[in-house]
């Protein structure tokens, strides 16, 4: 029945739209141009809006370290060569083409011609010799910098002409291409300085605690199959909101479109309510975990320093807490225990061999007696008398990790440790995290944006900045950390995939059994998306939502 009512309509309809006979041979190509400007117009313009979990410390794209700034950087950067985020294959952007020397020492790019800064200002290779040279300056202490540090000596950049360059590394370095994927180009010329931007969004306004807006890039040198210059979007609002809860309600209200990292409750809330908006990529290369202050100038007392700076020490903490329970309860089973430092998810790296810490408090006091430790009333204390009390910090506004952090407080009181647990604001966090070491503990996340072990070399060397434990070693002050060092520079110098394979699996190894950081669990990549919002496809890759952003568009 419906078919034959659907007839009678359809021709009502072809009589309204008949052409006179002169235009009738028109009328194909007039279709095609009248849907294609209707698309164009659809995808054009509106603002996205989402929220940013902390202030960004720095707008500067050589020395991002933190999430919001690495947001900022990645919606506004240019970069030579991007990772696909869903195929994770290695795609051409302001770099038409690009080659790696056999020896993994030296990569030429063929840059686009044309391109301009959204400034105006011309982009040509003089911009990217421009950044290299600030990336690996010893004393900007780039983060991102040090993942391109394989080896002692200075890098060599040769450009040969507007639109090609040639840097050529001292030692050979693994994955070489794969790390500009975070080297945004700065501009050699502009007055702006780093606000002179290739990506597809200029920072337009940023009112500290409140917002930062980014508006559409005019100078953006990427277009659709049309011709039309992307992106489609007029501008971003990103909402500094620390907070979940608001964070969720605002979701649902449609006050923001999407939730990059969505809790496992909120998932699950959303998922019950509105299925179609929520989204579960899998185990995410993300980790939660915990480690001690072992900074040697930290305003602690002598023998906490002394516990913290203990494998046995930390190894008991480890053994006493139950990661299956924070991932069941805390999780909802949207995560799983952590084998180490590196996820299962990442198929070629994750060390195979290793299986997440076994829960055992009877195990963990064991050992804590076997160094000294006694327990009296239920109380644990050191060889000199000192009851074993620490406090664990983390950040404000996350649920999940007041969770976990009770659930450890109620693990670990079952040994006599106690813990006290307590919330900061993230710029609080990470100012005791990063220049006064005033901390006990620390439960924090690690995001991971790429795949390859060279993109962690600045939180395994002990002489980088976010080695967190004791960062900025002046030489290493442990033997094992002497030996990680030496096996990070043995595999980013390696252009045999098995010898870096065997070099990492050994860092794994260490990392497992000296627990600097204790790996509490991988969660699932999670992220909720409005139904207004057309073009996003979530992965379990940084950033999950929007790595596609210029193609991204609202209702």
């Amino acid at each position: 029945m419906s078919n034959r009512r659907a007839l009678p309509l359809a021709h009502k309809m072809r009589r309204r739209a008949a052409l006179p006979s002169g235009l009738r041979h028109a009328a194909p190509l007039l279709v095609c141009v009248l849907l294609t400007l209707r698309l164009a117009s659809a995808q054009a313009g509106g603002e996205l809006r989402f929220c940013l979990h902390s202030e960004p410390k720095t707008f500067d794209p050589l020395k991002v370290e933190d999430d919001a700034s690495v947001s900022i950087r990645y919606l506004t950067g240019g970069v030579l060569v991007r990772m696909n985020r869903k195929t994770q294959m290695m795609e051409p952007e302001l770099a038409q083409s690009w080659k790696v020397s056999k020896d993994g020492r030296q990569i030429t790019f063929k840059l686009r011609g044309g391109v301009s800064f959204s400034d105006g200002t011309p982009f040509s290779a003089e911009d990217v010799a421009y950044t290299v040279r600030q990336l690996m300056d010893p004393a900007l202490h780039s983060p991102t910098g040090d993942a391109f540090r394989s080896g002692v000596g200075n890098v060599e950049i040769k450009t040969s002409s507007p639109t090609e360059i040639s840097i050529t590394f001292p030692t050979p370095v693994a994955g070489l291409d794969r790390l500009f994927d975070q080297v945004a180009i700065l501009s050699a010329h502009s007055s702006k300085k780093e606000m002179a931007v290739l990506g597809p969004f200029v920072v337009a306004d940023y009112k500290a605690g409140s917002t930062v807006l980014l508006k559409r890039n005019p100078n953006y040198w990427k277009t659709d199959a049309h011709g039309q210059r992307l992106p489609y979007l007029d501008s971003i609002q990103l909402d500094i909101q620390p907070n979940r809860d608001v964070e969720i309600l605002r979701f649902k209200r449609g006050e923001i479109q999407l939730i990059n990292t969505l809790d496992s409750e909120y998932f699950d809330k959303l998922a019950a309510s509105s299925p179609q908006v929520v989204h579960d990529a899998g185990p995410s290369l993300d980790s939660e975990q915990m480690w001690f202050n072992q900074v040697a100038k930290a305003p602690l007392p002598a023998y906490k320093k002394t516990w913290f700076r203990s494998t046995a020490f930390r190894r008991a903490v480890s053994q006493a807490i139950n990661r299956a329970d924070l991932s069941r309860v805390v999780f909802r089973g949207h995560a799983q225990p952590a084998a180490g430092p590196v996820s299962p998810a990442n198929k070629f790296w994750f060390n195979a061999n290793l299986t997440p810490t076994a829960y055992s408090p009877e195990t963990a006091l064991k050992s804590l007696q076997a160094e000294g430790f006694r327990l009296e009333n239920a109380t644990l204390k050191d060889v000199n008398g000192n009851d074993v009390i620490f406090s664990v910090i983390t950040n404000s506004g996350s649920k999940a990790r007041e969770r976990m952090a009770t659930m450890i407080q109620e693990d670990l009181q079952k040994i006599g440790i106690r813990v006290n647990v307590v919330t900061l604001d993230f710029p609080s966090l990470i100012e005791r995290m990063t220049q006064t070491f005033d901390y006990e503990a620390i439960l924090l996340g690690l995001t991971n944006v790429g795949l390859d072990p060279n993109e962690e070399m600045n939180v395994w060397l002990s002489s980088s900045e976010n080695h967190q434990w004791n960062p900025q070693e002046k030489t290493p002050e442990t033997p094992w950390e002497a030996e990680i060092d030496q096996l990070m520079q043995v595999q980013a110098s390696s252009a045999d995939p098995k010898k870096r394979k065997e070099a990492f699996d050994r860092v794994q190894q260490i990392v497992v059994e000296q627990e600097p950081f204790i790996y509490l669990v991988n969660k699932n990549a999670l992220s909720a998306v409005a139904n207004s919002l057309h073009g996003a496809s979530p992965v379990i890759l940084a950033p999950q939502t929007y790595w596609n952003v210029e193609w991204v568009s609202v209702k």
